[in-house]
């Protein structure tokens, strides 16, 4: 496992019940801020392995983000039951919900 794929399970792993993280903003704060589309790699590949709470992650215009319509579904189910406000438009506040961690610490 890469160092960035392990600081995005840490990341993700973090994001507290009730707030989201965006897709870039995870890959920035692993150190690699153009990374967006490889962290969707490892929460498709690894959520599942490693119990992540891929709900929490959304993209940048705080839309939900996944094509089909069973998983929006679910995404928006899983947001609503932590206290998420998603609007019709299946679009959550960034200004209200987003979580900013700090930076993860790396072992020297």
């Amino acid at each position: 496992m890469t160092p960035f794929t392990a600081d995005v399970l840490k990341i993700i792993s973090n994001i507290p019940a009730g707030r989201v993280m965006t897709y870039g903003g995870i890959a920035e704060l692993a150190g690699s801020p153009r990374a967006a589309r490889q962290v969707v790699r490892v929460l498709h590949s690894m959520s599942d392995k490693h119990g992540l709470p891929w709900h929490r992650v959304i993209n940048a215009k705080g839309e939900i983000a996944i094509s089909s319509d069973e998983g929006r579904f679910l995404q928006r189910a899983l947001l609503e039951e932590e206290g998420v406000y998603v609007n019709p438009a299946g679009v959550v506040d960034l200004d209200e919900y987003l979580y900013v961690p700090d930076a993860p610490e790396r072992p020297e």
